[in-house]
């Protein structure tokens, strides 16, 4: 080949790769550090196995329903570049040493290593040839969905025609070709020198029948052939590494650092430290411009694959709300670098800085240059805008405040990602800016803040009747029982709504009648601050937080079991409140009742004739992996039928639009996202919906009325379950009352 050329090629495009990865890297060096992240020998093997299993391993592209061909395609282009890379290297030696086999020769196709290697590579180019065309064929195809499309509209076309992914699909498919072309030149070429026949290789079956086929042609045309197959490959693998940072494949470098840095703790939010203090100095509490990001969720900008898994299954999203996950983040990184020049001063590839949005920007998601592969209904006009100003507060300006208004927390999106991108967080620091800082929040959420803050329930009812739903059941106190060795975290729900007060009830009788000895803390309960959290008001969150740990720590809880029927509750005790010196064993109900199942201390014995379809609580589910206890309770019920919602189940399960402290406002644009989970869940044929959260009962009983369905049941697992055991006699709550 030729060694000046090779050296240009190397020296050229390593350097200008070089400068390209300078820029980014800085852009990430202006976020904030994340406080979770630490050194330690513990946190370093569990990111570092996150990384084999997600970012090497592609765990999250084969593992998730609906995604099988893309998931393939993905996998054997992944895989055939890692191979490959080794052959990479290859060809640039062969640039100063025509005859390099590798250090010591070691990939000769005289010896057995050699030419397994060749092998592994040959296929593993034909895959990534087959997974390009799987990826066109998917591109083009109007189905929703490889198997049963979750949004129902399979009649839309997917995609439009873009440039920058058909340019890449094209790149690879060529390389691959490439390597073939090489391979069938040089073999030819060796083939003439010494006057052999060529054969067909079991080691090079690809680039042994090109050979074969050019075995008539010329010296000079096989020169050319192999020179054709070495530069196309060698450069391209070069010129492909120097778009990478500049489209969204960045993720193929990113994404590693990125999964390695993930928030070991989704499930909780972090806590904001002296809030006072920050009040006083005019501090960020939130996240409030591009630079309130942290390193990691940085990265997570550049990692965005924009497959639109997230949007796919949003239920903000597929209701029509103006939220779409990938565009909150392709709105975020667009601002990130637009935003380059008014940063450090200077920038190659974006224009003149702006210090206000421009008047006459189109949002961006009518914008032609990032296609979408999935091509649901795009977000409204005026919900993302580009700005190149860097300081800029991002609400208005990037986002419109409905965006984060309209998430329900449910993480679905996060539980889709395959590169482990992150949302909830994002939006809720966004939240917090605006609540606790500008005061700008929706009317109604204000209700429930000064209901939790005057009388410690978000209905604002007096704490004095909390415990009031447990007339005629004989319900011990903690005062009274400090010895109780559960706990029974009853929660708002479940003291202030009347339907809500029917599951405690049969909770506690299952209790009773399984000898449990528990209590409950009554009056000295108050709400564990999970929707102030979730609506951005994290200050009334941590005051609340802070009194209830006192009062759980002075009853010595840290040895007890917490039992609590609510998701939020469990999810707030258990992975919120270790940041305020609360640690406890939280067990929710599902759980609890499936193991006095299997201990023998409930028994169903009376058949319930009921074809139930159970709902998966977001908090319970995706938050807490607590999937099996539940329909393990409902299967030891005689007479139940269990069926499951196509595709929305477990961790795909709809979120029924409760959470996020969505359940203290309205709803707004669109379809009412407890009205899509109920038609998923009649679809079913159900004549019971069974759900294990106080919120979601509420939610699908009204989306069970809107659809005029009073004759389906919307029971909690434990009513279901307390139908089928012989309780121990309780006085309704009626005649309690009297």
């Amino acid at each position: 080949m030729s060694a000046i050329a090779m050296t240009l090629v190397l020296l050229s495009t390593l350097a200008f790769f070089s400068w390209s990865m300078f820029r980014r890297t800085r852009q990430v060096a202006i976020g904030k550090s994340d406080p979770r992240f630490e050194w330690t020998p513990e946190q370093i093997f569990d990111r570092s196995k996150k990384v084999l299993l997600v970012a090497l391993g592609q765990e999250k592209m084969w593992k998730k329903k609906g995604y099988l061909a893309a998931g393939f395609a993905h996998i054997v282009i992944f895989g055939a570049f890692n191979v490959l890379l080794l052959n990479s290297i290859l060809l640039w030696g062969r640039g100063y040493d025509y005859d390099w086999n590798f250090f010591f020769g070691l990939l000769s196709t005289e010896h057995l290593l050699g030419q397994l290697y060749s092998f592994a590579k040959e296929m593993a180019a034909a895959g990534a040839m087959t997974g390009a065309l799987i990826f066109w064929y998917i591109r083009l195809s109007k189905k929703g969905r490889d198997s049963g499309d979750p949004k129902e509209v399979g009649d839309r076309p997917r995609m439009t025609l873009g440039l920058e992914p058909n340019v890449i699909l094209g790149i690879i498919f060529t390389m691959m070709f490439a390597d073939f072309l090489y391979v069938g030149g040089h073999v030819a070429l060796q083939a003439q020198a010494t006057g052999q026949e060529i054969h067909w290789a079991w080691y090079e079956p690809f680039g042994s029948a090109l050979a074969m086929a050019f075995s008539g042609m010329g010296e000079g045309t096989l020169r050319a052939l192999e020179h054709a197959g070495f530069w196309w490959h060698a450069a391209w693998v070069l010129l492909f590494l120097n778009i990478l940072p500049y489209t969204k494949h960045f993720h193929i470098l990113s994404v590693m650092p990125n999964v390695f840095a993930y928030d070991r703790q989704p499930n909780a939010l972090p806590k904001v430290e002296d809030i006072e203090g920050k009040l006083e100095r005019d501090e960020s509490l939130g996240i409030k411009t591009i630079r309130d990001l942290t390193h990691t969720q940085i990265l997570d900008l550049y990692t965005c694959t924009e497959c639109g898994r997230c949007s796919d299954n949003c239920p903000a999203f597929i209701t029509d709300k103006v939220l779409s996950p990938k565009h909150f983040t392709l709105a975020l990184r667009d601002h990130l670098y637009a935003s380059e020049y008014a940063m450090f001063g200077k920038s190659d590839d974006v224009g003149r800085p702006q210090d206000a949005r421009r008047p006459d920007a189109p949002a961006l998601a009518e914008e032609d240059a990032r296609e979408e592969i999935h091509t649901f209904p795009k977000p409204p006009a005026g919900a993302y805008f580009l700005q190149a100003a860097a300081d800029v507060e991002l609400l208005p300006n990037v986002l419109h405040p409905d965006v984060i208004w309209s998430c329900t927390s449910c993480r679905a999106c996060e539980e889709q990602c395959p590169v482990m991108i992150s949302y909830v967080d994002k939006i809720v620091g966004m939240r917090r800016e605006e609540v606790l800082v500008k005061g700008e929040f929706p009317h109604d959420l204000q209700r429930a803040f000064n209901g939790i803050e005057r009388n410690k329930n978000p209905w604002n009812v007096s704490n004095l009747d909390r415990a009031d739903w447990t007339k005629g059941l004989d319900v011990p106190l903690m005062s009274e029982n400090p010895g109780a060795e559960v706990l029974y975290w009853v929660g708002c729900a479940a003291s202030f709504d009347d339907r809500a007060k029917k599951v405690a009830r049969s909770v506690v009788q299952l209790l009773q009648t399984a000898g449990v000895d528990f209590a409950i803390l009554g009056t000295e309960e108050t709400c564990t601050g999970d929707p102030a959290r979730r609506g951005g008001n994290e200050f009334l969150f941590q005051t609340m937080a802070e009194g209830n740990v006192e009062t759980l720590n002075g009853y010595d809880v840290q040895k007890k079991t917490v039992l609590t029927a609510c998701p939020h509750c469990f999810n707030t005790l258990k992975n919120e409140y270790p940041d305020f010196g609360g640690h406890y064993d939280v067990v929710h109900h599902t759980d609890f009742l499936q193991g006095l199942l299997v201990a023998g201390k409930l028994r169903p014995t009376k058949p319930v004739k009921a074809k139930v379809a159970f709902h998966d609580s977001c908090y319970l589910g995706r938050y807490n992996q607590v999937y099996e206890s539940p329909r393990q309770v409902l299967e030891s019920i005689e007479g139940v039928e269990l069926v499951e919602v196509e595709y929305w189940n477990k961790q795909q399960g709809l979120c029924c639009g409760a959470g996020g402290a969505q359940y203290f406002m309205e709803e707004t644009g669109g379809t009412r996202v407890n009205k899509k989970r109920t038609l998923q869940l009649l679809k079913t044929g159900a004549d019971t919906v069974a759900s294990g959260c106080p919120f979601c009962m509420t939610m699908l009983s009204d989306g069970l009325k809107g659809e005029e369905r009073e004759d389906v049941r919307q029971l909690d697992v434990a009513e279901i379950l307390a139908e089928a055991v012989v309780l121990r006699a309780a006085k309704p709550m009626a005649d309690a009352a009297e």
